[in-house]
C-alpha cells in the first residue's frame, strides 16, 4: 500500500516540475493525486472507516488555510478593481537607475509583507513594462522584484503561503516570525539589490511616466483611497484579531472581507447594476486565482495521506540520522524549494516533525519559514512570484540562472548566516 501511494506521489511531483512542457495545470494533477492516494489508502489498508476519519481530520485543517487564502485574494482583487495600487505605483517616477533599484527593492519588500509576494510581483513587474524601455535592464529589475518579493513575504505571517501555513498550523506566532526573520530577510534582499545597483549607471534610456489617472474611470479618487486603506487595514488586522480572540486566522480574514463587502456595497449603492458589477465583491470572487486554491487543496490532502500512513515520520527519522544537523536540513529544504514548489515541501515538513518535537516558535520552524520563503528565488520556477514574472516578461529559464540565480544564492546564504548568528547571540 505504502509503495503504491509513494509511486503516485512521486509521479505527481514530477508532473509539477514538468508542468510547462506537459501543458497540464498543476492544480489538475494535484486533485487527481489526492483522490488516488486516499483511494489507495482506503482500499488497500482494509479499514475504509479509519481512512475516512483521517481524511476528515486533515480536511478540517486544510479548510482553514483555503478560507484564509480565498478571503485574502478577494480583498486584494477588490483593491485592484478600484485601482488602489495606483496609490503606490504612482510614486515610482525616478529616472536614475540606482535610485530606482533601491526604491523598487524597498517598495517590493514591504508591500509583499502586507499583500503577498505573488500580487506584489504582478503589480510591480507590470509597472516596469510601462516605464523601462530597454529589455535587458527591465529583466534585471524584474529579477530584483522576485528576490525582494520572496524576501518580504518570508518575514510576515500573511506575506507568503508557506509562512501562512506555518502560522495557521501553530508552528510559529505572528510576533516571533516578524522579530526573528525580519533582519535575515532584509539582508537577503539588500545584498542582491546592492550588487544590481553597483552594475547600474546613469539614467534610464526612456521613462514613460505612469498614467496620470488610473484606467478604471468607474472609481473616483476618494473611493479608491477608501477601499485601499480599508483593505490594507483588514489584512493587517488579521494577526491582531488572532491574538485578541485566539480564533483561527481565517475568521479574521472573513471578518475583513465581510466588512469590505458592506463598505463597497454602500459606496456604490447609487450606481446601476452593470456599472457596480466590476467593483463588487461578486466580481472579485470570480477573478481570484481559483486554480491555485484547488492546487493547495490537492497538495495538502496528498501530504495528509503520507502523514496518516507514517511515511513522513520515517522520512524525518532518516533525515535526522543521515544529516543530523537541523540547520543543514533546513538549508537543504530551502534550496530544494527552488526546484519543486515550496508549498508541498513545507506541508511535508509539517507532517514530518510534530509540535511535540519542535514546539511553537522553535528555531527550526522560524528558520524553515525564512529558507522556504527566500530559497525559491534561486530559480525562476521556484516561487509563485518567479513564475508570475516569467509569464509577464517571458523571462528565459537559463537567462535567470546566468543573471539572477547567483545573486539570490548569495542573498539566501547571507540571510541564513544572519539568522543563525542572531539566534546564537540572543539565545
Amino acid at each position: 500500500m505504502i509503495i503504491a501511494i509513494c509511486i503516485v506521489f512521486i509521479l505527481w511531483y514530477a508532473a509539477i516540475a514538468l508542468e510547462h512542457p506537459l501543458k497540464i495545470n498543476k492544480a489538475a494533477t494535484a486533485l487527481v493525486t489526492a483522490a488516488l492516494c486516499w483511494s489507495l489508502f482506503a482500499l488497500l489498508s482494509g479499514d475504509a472507516h479509519s481512512a475516512s476519519e483521517h481524511l476528515g481530520t486533515h480536511l478540517l485543517e486544510v479548510s482553514g488555510i483555503l478560507f484564509f487564502l480565498m478571503g485574502a485574494m478577494t480583498i486584494v482583487e477588490l483593491i485592484d478593481a478600484h485601482d488602489g495600487f495606483y496609490i503606490i505605483t504612482s510614486r515610482i517616477r525616478t529616472t536614475n537607475k540606482k535610485k530606482l533599484v533601491w526604491l523598487l527593492a524597498f517598495f517590493t519588500f514591504f508591500l509583499s509583507a502586507v499583500l503577498d509576494n505573488l500580487t506584489t510581483t504582478i503589480v510591480l513587474v507590470s509597472l516596469l513594462r510601462k516605464i523601462i524601455a530597454d529589455k535587458e535592464e527591465r529583466l534585471l529589475f524584474s529579477g530584483l522584484v522576485v528576490i525582494a518579493a520572496n524576501a518580504g513575504g518570508a518575514w510576515s505571517p500573511i506575506g507568503d503561503v508557506t509562512t501562512t501555513m506555518l502560522w495557521i498550523g501553530g508552528q510559529i506566532t505572528a510576533g516571533s516570525i516578524i522579530i526573528q526573520t525580519f533582519l535575515p530577510s532584509l539582508v537577503s534582499m539588500l545584498i542582491p539589490a546592492a550588487l544590481i545597483s553597483w552594475r547600474m549607471k546613469g539614467k534610464l534610456k526612456q521613462l514613460n511616466a505612469p498614467e496620470e489617472q488610473p484606467v478604471n474611470f468607474n472609481s473616483n479618487a476618494s473611493e479608491r483611497n477608501l477601499v485601499f486603506f480599508v483593505g490594507l487595514s483588514c489584512l493587517l488586522f488579521v494577526p491582531v484579531f488572532k491574538t485578541l480572540t485566539h480564533l483561527p486566522p481565517y475568521m479574521g480574514i472573513l471578518f475583513g472581507l465581510g466588512l469590505m463587502w458592506v463598505i463597497t456595497e454602500l459606496i456604490h449603492s447609487g450606481r446601476d447594476e452593470e456599472e457596480k458589477g466590476l467593483l463588487s465583491v461578486n466580481h472579485a470572487l470570480r477573478k481570484i486565482d481559483t486554480p491555485s486554491v484547488l492546487f493547495f487543496l490537492g497538495i495538502l490532502l496528498s501530504i495528509g495521506v503520507l502523514q496518516a500512513t507514517g511515511v513522513l515520520n520515517e522520512l524525518a527519522l532518516a533525515m535526522d540520522k543521515g544529516i543530523g544537523n537541523i540547520s543543514v536540513i533546513t538549508l537543504c529544504i530551502g534550496l530544494l524549494s527552488s526546484i519543486v514548489d515550496n508549498v508541498p515541501l513545507v506541508a511535508a515538513v509539517q507532517g514530518m516533525y510534530p509540535l511535540d518535537q519542535y514546539p511553537t516558535g522553535h528555531y527550526f520552524w522560524e528558520f524553515l519559514a525564512y529558507c522556504a520563503g527566500t530559497g525559491g528565488s534561486v530559480l525562476i520556477i521556484g516561487s509563485a512570484a518567479g513564475v508570475a514574472a516569467m509569464g509577464i516578461e517571458k523571462i528565459e529559464f537559463f537567462w535567470y540562472i546566468k543573471k539572477i540565480s547567483w545573486l539570490a544564492i548569495i542573498g539566501y546564504f547571507s540571510g541564513a548566516a544572519v539568522f543563525m548568528l542572531q539566534h546564537y547571540l540572543l539565545r
